[in-house]
């Protein structure tokens, strides 16, 4: 193969128009326009080494007819080849992809429930902007962290990052006061009441990042709209799994300072769940945007070091 990277991540969305101006007129991207099939230009933004697509909802390239990450594109000078060499069983779909190179599509069951494409190279990379670095990973809701390891390490030949288990615990604290003996406190062990499994494997310049209910049988506890907790994170994969089974659920955007962007982009009127970046993966500060307000996509910001 001619390599792992990706070329580009296919955005479905209600609001064409108001997600392309986040992309480009907020964050700085360089606009592009790609061409699909049926000979129509779609937006596109070069992000770091990848490619961002937008798409109306219900578009004929897309895979499925719901909004948010729609698919994931590797590179490939020769796609059919390369998918018959991994083995991985191909999925009906046009040949032609965008700006008219060959693509393949793989069928989603054999690779934990992503869409995956093998495309030949947009060539449009772009170097670090002021407001955004790169893609930094795309969230993918789990059933099966090792599964998903196996096929994307062993088979496919992407490189492990590293794994996590976020938990959040409920800890009771009993307390015995006398007026002669004075206050003894007495703490329970905790108990959890929701996680997830987490995966990162890279592929490109970002990682794809698994994330597995840590224990099915807690139920689910969304408070749209608001900044989330673990147990929220769980809930919300959960109900995605139920809903649509495995798949692409959300993508996150490397930034620089995610207190100054979080607020600048509120003031130019989007909306958002974070205003200031809370704490999340491998010692980050993230930020969301609500996903009413971009269409349908599930967009956050991630600040970190990397080791």
């Amino acid at each position: 193969m001619a390599g792992l990277d990706l070329v580009y991540i296919a955005l479905a969305t209600r609001e064409v128009a108001r997600l392309s101006k986040l992309l480009g007129e907020d964050l700085g991207l360089p606009a592009h326009e790609v061409a699909t099939p049926d000979g129509a230009k779609q937006p596109a933004f070069a992000i770091g080494q990848s490619t961002l697509v937008v798409l109306e909802a219900g578009h004929s390239f897309l895979s499925t007819p719901h909004t948010g990450v729609d698919h994931i594109a590797l590179v490939s000078n020769d796609p059919s080849s390369d998918v018959t060499n991994l083995n991985l069983p191909i999925k009906p779909c046009d040949n032609q992809g965008l700006n008219g190179n060959a693509q393949v599509c793989v069928d989603r069951s054999a690779v934990c429930g992503v869409e995956l494409r093998f495309t030949q190279s947009l060539r449009l990379t772009a170097p670090s902007g002021q407001q955004v670095e790169r893609i930094d990973h795309i969230g993918i809701a789990s059933s099966d962290n090792a599964a998903a390891e196996d096929v994307f390490v062993r088979q496919i030949g992407c490189a492990y990052e590293s794994r996590q288990t976020d938990m959040e615990v409920s800890q009771a604290i009993e307390s015995f006061t006398s007026d002669k003996y004075g206050a003894i406190y007495h703490s329970r062990p905790p108990k959890p009441i929701g996680g997830l499994k987490v995966s990162f494997i890279t592929v490109g310049d970002c990682e794809l990042e698994f994330l597995q209910n840590f224990d099915t049988s807690q139920g689910f506890d969304i408070k749209h709209g608001t900044p989330g907790d673990t147990k929220q994170d769980q809930s919300a994969i959960g109900r995605y799994i139920e809903k649509r089974g495995a798949g692409l659920h959300h993508i996150a955007l490397k930034c620089y300072d995610i207190d100054a962007l979080l607020p600048r982009l509120a003031e130019s009127g989007h909306r958002m769940i974070d205003l200031q970046g809370r704490p999340g993966s491998r010692r980050a500060r993230i930020g969301f945007m609500h996903p009413s307000g971009l269409g349908g996509v599930l967009l956050h910001f991630v600040e970190r070091q990397e080791l």
